[in-house]
């Protein structure tokens, strides 16, 4: 293949781009206007309310209104990421759908509805899911795509999130997830860019925990039926609570931390480089103990307590809410870090600014 002299710059020979910046162009958040404070959480559960505001770290989380429906959240958060910059809908080769599959209707793809809605006529879309990774996961996706395929150039990551749907507080088997809120979030990427450029990911899963939470009726081995509504199967639990208590605490803390110094070393990078960690919203003593570990201090991520946990949506809120607060600034190294059950961990380390870039 006969390169041109642009072309060539960007391409080697089988046409895969290097020395290529995969950048954040642009983000968004969409969170409902509707709250559940902790004390309510504290009444429907029986959990005291110091309990609930303090060691879960629950203030308050959005919830859905009547019209705030998963993908719907997702293409506000969309608009509003490309009301803050300078990309077009026209100008996006590639949909990626990162919110959760309680969504509008069942197997439907909500990448190409959000594609109809936002008026991206010329890109193409797809759904992924990783549950509360699924936002990092898809971050190292589509850069491997962008890295790989000189037709993608800008690339939309955009979903929605309200799992609040299937909690059942009177169920202490899953306390961890009271804190599950909704809302809506995006991300534009674009190649070659010249700031706040995304580095390397790492990520773990682990089969052992695969069948730990699930959703029980609806799916093929008990499908929905009236004795299924009758038993509130069709809300999240837990099957075996002890066995994933011990093997979570023997795995899940080493595992978040892996993840993280993983992908600073991939990336050219130790722990002692991190400016800013936007880190999911857990319990109050989990988070304190990873900065912890990390040698960070308390203004070097933000506790979501008035947000709860919006899933694979908590890195781009953190992010924006550390912006605009100014927790976040030219030539920062911001990490991203989640983890999904099922389970999953992972980290994106991003260069946020011009400062640290390379050609």
């Amino acid at each position: 293949m006969k390169l041109s002299p642009s072309f060539a710059r960007i391409y080697n020979r089988s046409g895969v781009r290097w020395l290529s910046n995969i950048g954040i162009v642009s983000t968004g958040v969409y969170l409902p206007e509707k709250r559940m404070t902790g004390e309510e959480i504290a009444e429907q559960s029986g959990v005291p309310v110091e309990v609930v505001k303090e060691k879960m770290g629950i203030v308050e989380k959005p919830i859905p209104g009547e019209d705030d429906h998963t993908v719907e959240m997702g293409i506000r958060a969309a608009k509003n990421a490309f009301a803050k910059s300078a990309v077009k809908p026209e100008d996006i080769d590639l949909i990626i759908y990162i919110g959760e599959e309680h969504k509008e209707y069942l197997l439907w793809t909500a990448s190409i509805k959000m594609q109809k809605e936002l008026g991206c006529t010329n890109a193409w879309g797809f759904d992924v899911a990783l549950r509360c990774g699924t936002t990092i996961m898809a971050m190292k996706v589509a850069k491997d795509m962008m890295t790989s395929d000189p037709t993608i150039q800008t690339v939309l990551l955009a979903g929605g999130y309200r799992n609040v749907d299937f909690i059942h507080y009177d169920n202490p088997r899953t306390r961890f997830m009271y804190n599950l809120g909704a809302g809506g979030a995006a991300m534009i990427l674009q190649a070659d860019a010249n700031e706040n450029v995304v580095r390397e990911s790492h990520l773990m899963t682990d089969g052992d925990f695969s069948e730990d939470v699930v959703v029980v009726g609806g799916g093929t081995k008990t499908p929905m039926s009236e004795e299924v509504l009758a038993q509130g199967l069709y809300q999240l639990d837990v099957l075996d609570p002890e066995g994933m208590k011990q093997r979570l605490e023997q795995k899940s803390m080493g595992n978040f931390l892996t993840v993280i110094r993983e992908a600073l070393r991939k990336s050219g990078y130790t722990e002692a480089d991190i400016d800013y960690l936007a880190i999911l919203h857990m319990k109050k003593s989990a988070h304190d103990y990873v900065l912890n570990e990390l040698g960070l201090s308390a203004d070097q991520a933000i506790y979501l307590s008035d947000y709860g946990h919006i899933g694979q949506m908590d890195q781009i809120l953190s992010l924006e809410l550390a912006v605009e607060r100014g927790q976040v600034k030219e030539g920062d190294l911001v990490v991203f870090v989640s983890a999904g059950i099922g389970y999953a961990w992972g980290a994106t380390v991003v260069e946020w600014g011009k400062r640290r870039l390379t050609s």
